[in-house]
């Protein structure tokens, strides 16, 4: 039988937005000893920096919670791992996932290291996805409950737990946590992740939250409002090449394939046009003579693609090689799942071929709402 224990000690990784505010202002609801905790990491100088107001935002949150407030400065790991890896996956034609490798590095890096380092029983964040004991199959309906009743340790102890994606689909950010392994998962709280966007904002307004009324940051992570081009040719060259169709003949510009990725409408200048042009997608892309092909969805558009090869692989739980498990597949936030089956621990097979993969993106798997892990995509058979 289990006993119900304290609920021990969590810091929050406060952004100084409205999810991780109202993660912290539920968790001191529920009763745990709570500790807000802003990190700081690098900003280009050229950009306009929210850091200082959004570290205002967060300790006026800690002082309405009337909970402690620390501070971390990640500025280099964030520079080294995040961004330096960032552009140079670019400068090879390749397609990141910033977003993935600052949770891996950074936020359930040095950050989760850090806070179990200083004492903390578990590490929240404002992230929309959850985590339940793996014996458990959580429905959207149970997963509130299960928040409050896991979180409260009445579970405890569980050999392994499982990721699953978020009540609020169109929030979901499981995509971009699939680095997470088994230690993570038993230490980190996600206690947005059983609620709509709605019930957050109507949340933060009841607690009386100086965040309320603040708009979702967007852009590169923690970086913000930057746009993709701009910040890469502050550090690759742009350089201007050719648009080719799909029997060679040059039909525009761009100003440098590598600021580009499969499967893109935009990037690109088309100068010779008919009447009857349909909407033009990158096909594919030669780095070493900056080119880039284009053509209309229809054409050799889709091509099929048997399979992947994956590399930095991390499996959520367990799966022994050549399992032949039949699953789905993502291949870039809030994308269309295609059906596969994992032939071994580094290929996955595709039973209905995707759009346009690109390698660098990441390819995370699902058993319906469980995120079963990813890797990195690294070479295609056709």
């Amino acid at each position: 039988m289990l006993r119900q224990v304290s609920k021990g000690k969590v810091f929050v990784g406060l952004s100084g937005g409205v999810d991780s505010s109202v993660s912290a202002a539920l968790l001191k609801q529920q009763g745990y000893n709570v500790t807000g905790v802003f990190i700081k990491i690098w900003q280009p100088e050229w950009t306009e920096c929210s850091m200082k107001e959004d570290r205002l935002d967060a300790m006026r949150v800690c002082a309405h919670l009337d909970i402690p407030f620390k501070e971390i400065d990640l500025t280099e790991e964030y520079k080294k791992e995040v961004v330096d890896y960032m552009i140079a996956e670019y400068a090879l034609g390749r397609t990141p996932n910033p977003d993935v490798m600052c949770n891996k590095t950074v936020k359930f890096g040095r950050f989760f290291d850090w806070a179990i380092e200083q004492g903390a029983d578990f590490v929240a964040t404002g992230h929309y996805a959850r985590i339940a004991p793996g014996a458990m199959q959580v429905s959207k309906v149970e997963s509130y409950k299960v928040f409050k009743e896991r979180d409260s340790k009445l579970y405890k102890p569980y050999e392994h737990y499982k990721l699953f994606t978020a009540v609020d689909t169109a929030k979901d950010q499981s995509y971009f946590l699939w680095t997470l392994t088994q230690k993570h998962l038993a230490k980190t709280l996600f206690p947005v992740g059983g609620l709509k966007k709605e019930v957050v904002r109507k949340l933060a307004k009841k607690f009386g939250l100086p965040t309320a009324h603040k708009k979702d940051s967007q852009g590169l992570c923690f970086v913000g409002h930057v746009d993709i081009k701009e910040f890469l040719s502050r550090y690759v060259p742009q350089k201007r090449g050719d648009v080719r169709d799909e029997i060679g003949e040059i039909i525009g510009y761009h100003d440098g394939a590598y600021f580009l990725t499969l499967g893109e409408r935009h990037g690109f200048t088309i100068t010779k046009k008919t009447p009857s042009d349909k909407p033009l997608y990158i096909l594919r892309k030669d780095i070493p003579a900056n080119t880039i092909t284009v053509g209309a969805r229809g054409t050799s558009y889709d091509i099929s693609y048997e399979s992947v090869r994956l590399s930095s692989i991390n499996w959520i739980l367990a799966i022994a090689p050549n399992t032949d498990k039949t699953c789905e597949a993502q291949i870039r936030y809030h994308g269309t799942r295609y059906k596969c089956r994992i032939k071994n621990t580094d290929t996955v097979e595709f039973l209905k071929s995707p759009e346009a993969p690109a390698a660098g993106q990441s390819l995370v798997l699902y058993d319906g709402e469980a995120c079963l892990g990813g890797g990195v995509m690294e070479s295609f058979v056709v």
